[in-house]
Order: C-alpha cells, then sequence, then structure tokens
C-alpha cells in the first residue's frame, strides 16, 4: 500500500497457484513467498518445495492477511510471492530473438490496452502462437500488475515486452526492421485474403476507440474481421486472439 493507504500496482506481486508455479520455472527471482495457513493440498506443495529448492523465505500468514494485500480481489489462491521487478526489453531484442530462431518476426504492437484482463489474455495467447515479443506503450496502457499476469496464467515470464514512449515511432523502426504492419480496423481488407507469412507486427487497438490515428496511418495494410451482429467491433482481445492464429494457420500451411 502507499501513504495513503490504497493498493499500488506492484509488479513485483505474483498472485495465483499457476502464476506463481510459472515464476519458479522461469528462474525469475523470489524474495518472499506468503502461504495461506493450512494451505497444503495439489499445487501448493509443488510450489512450497519449489521454494526450498531455492533457498525462499516462505511465510504462513492468516488467509484474510493475503486478502488485504491481493491486488486481484481476492483471488490470489492462498499464495502470493514476491519477485524481482519484470525485465521489460528492447525492441531489438524481440527482433534479435526471432533472428536467433531463425524465424520472420511475428511481432504483436498493443495501441493503448487499458484493460488488465484483455492485456493478460493477449500476453497468454502470443506466448502460445509463438510471438517473438510485445509491445506497449510507457503511458496509457495497463503494466503488468498482478492482475495482468494473473490473467496472462504465467505467459508473461515467457514473452519478452518491450515498453516505448512512441507507438507510431516504433512501427518505422519495425519497418526499418523490413517488417510489415498490420492493423486490425474495420476498414481493412478481409483478414484471410493478406498475406501474413513473412515478418509482420500486428497491431491491436485500444478497448474503446479502436487503433489511433497517427497509429493507423503508419500502418501498411489493415485487416478486419469479418462480423455478422448488431455489435459494432469485438473486445480487443478476442480480435487479438483471432488474428494472431491466422498468423500461424498461414505460417504453418506455408511449411
Amino acid at each position: 500500500m502507499n501513504s495513503n493507504g490504497k493498493k499500488s500496482n506492484n509488479e513485483n506481486q505474483i498472485e495465483g497457484r499457476n502464476p506463481v508455479l510459472e515464476v519458479f520455472r522461469s528462474g525469475r527471482t523470489v524474495d518472499k513467498l506468503l502461504i495461506a495457513k493450512g494451505s497444503r493440498e495439489g499445487s501448493i506443495l509443488e510450489i512450497i518445495q519449489k521454494a526450498k529448492e531455492q533457498g525462499v523465505v516462505i511465510q504462513e500468514v492468516d488467509r484474510r492477511r493475503l486478502d488485504e494485500l491481493s491486488m486481484t480481489r481476492g483471488a490470489h489462491q492462498g499464495v502470493i510471492a514476491f519477485v524481482t521487478p519484470y525485465s521489460y526489453v528492447t525492441v531489438e531484442d524481440i527482433i534479435n530473438r526471432a533472428a536467433e530462431k531463425d524465424e520472420p518476426p511475428f511481432v504483436v504492437v498493443l495501441d493503448e490496452i487499458t484493460d488488465p484482463h484483455n492485456l493478460g489474455s493477449i500476453i497468454r495467447t502470443a506466448e502460445s502462437c509463438g510471438a517473438h515479443g510485445i509491445i506497449i506503450p510507457k503511458r496509457r496502457s495497463a503494466g503488468l500488475t498482478p492482475a495482468v499476469i494473473k490473467a496472462s496464467a504465467g505467459a508473461v515470464e515467457f514473452m519478452p515486452i518491450a515498453k516505448v514512449t512512441n507507438i507510431a515511432n516504433t512501427l518505422e523502426d519495425l519497418k526499418k526492421y523490413g517488417l510489415w504492419v498490420a492493423g486490425a480496423h474495420m476498414d481493412g481488407d478481409l483478414y484471410t485474403s493478406k498475406d501474413l507469412t513473412g515478418p509482420i507486427a500486428l497491431v491491436i487497438g485500444s478497448e474503446g476507440k479502436g487503433l489511433g490515428r497517427l497509429v493507423k496511418a503508419k500502418c501498411d495494410f489493415l485487416v478486419r474481421i469479418p462480423q455478422k451482429g448488431k455489435i459494432s467491433s469485438l473486445n480487443a482481445s478476442v480480435a487479438a486472439v483471432v488474428l494472431m492464429y491466422e498468423i500461424v494457420r498461414q505460417r504453418d500451411r506455408g511449411k
């Protein structure tokens, strides 16, 4: 909590059994582990074992104490870990990761995604799809809060994420690396009609207004997902899932 007694967005706090397990598996340093008194079943036992193997301080506390500390509204599942700060990467790091894998770069760029559950879901899908990294803006975006980490089911531990000052300028940088920039927008072409097999940056806009004007202008082309109902647009994370898996489908088909 801060000096006003309010909870802060502590990126060093991991909550929930699976996210905490993934932290241990990733090799990230865990400074302290809080376990609810009496919790000794299932995955809690595995978490305790891994903590002991790594010499992590384990404290048993009342569940009410965990509820007070929790930033996911009590969804901590009896375990909270305090870890070293997440190490953000550079855009160049993401490009180099693709080169090391001898794969065409696949980068997901998020233009002001502020909902933590959307961000967490996108990170989880990006990791599953084999994306090489995610780029988010430093301002007007959800950060790697406990809610985001929990929604990602621990995928954030394995997905490189870069924070940049200006998304529009970053898209120009990506073009210099040879990437094509595809923006998700209802004015675009049908997403299955475009060739998404090469080096690509997929840009997903915010939940409310979609792609910003300058960001949209920097895209090489726009893609849309057909919709038959009365709702004007899909949830940002759902749209991202559809488009990311289309990239996977096209790349797998081309092999």
